[in-house]
């Protein structure tokens, strides 16, 4: 494959997520139950390891995906409390688009590793959608569960040193 044509097939699977995330992805997720007991059907049929090993990912998606954890831990206690505000979720949503945007131009990884990464980013976008309220079905703070849940599943499978999860007591 090119190089040039790397960026625009990735351009084409980000429209993808988007689109499964805002068409199926809150509603989907949360009349599963997702955003208590962490059942992300749509991930978990392709989430797998390496030959029993994390897969490696590149610096951009290391940068990106430590942006977004530390941007939602940042929140989460005032989430927990029930005391974050409507324009903290829609900021923390604008930079979880943003990151996640870096990570599709961004990011070279190896066919397996990147289909693994891409239903781990769906899970992500469509918690994304629901905490900017995008979805009256599902709380704004089930979706910061929901991408909670969604970084657990990148550190359970990918390779990232000192990556450390955020608390999924909610």
């Amino acid at each position: 494959m090119k190089a040039t044509s790397r960026p625009a097939m990735h351009a084409v699977l980000f429209a993808g997520l988007l689109a499964g995330a805002a068409i199926a992805g809150p509603s989907a997720w949360a009349a599963s139950g997702a955003a208590h007991d962490h059942g992300h059907a749509s991930a978990e049929q392709v989430l797998r390891l390496n030959d029993g090993r994390k897969w490696q990912g590149d610096e951009p998606l290391r940068q990106s995906m430590t942006m977004i954890r530390d941007a939602v831990g940042a929140v989460l206690p005032a989430v927990h409390r029930g005391k974050l505000k409507a324009s903290e979720y829609d900021a923390l949503g604008g930079e979880i688009d943003r990151q996640v945007a870096n990570i599709v131009q961004n990011c070279e990884l190896d066919p397996q590793a990147d289909e693994v990464l891409h239903a781990i980013l769906a899970d992500l976008m469509a918690g994304n959608e629901a905490l900017r309220g995008r979805d009256a079905k599902v709380s704004r703070g089930d979706g910061v569960m929901g991408v909670v849940h969604a970084l657990e599943q990148y550190g359970k499978h990918f390779e990232h040193p000192g990556w450390k999860p955020l608390p999924s007591d909610h």
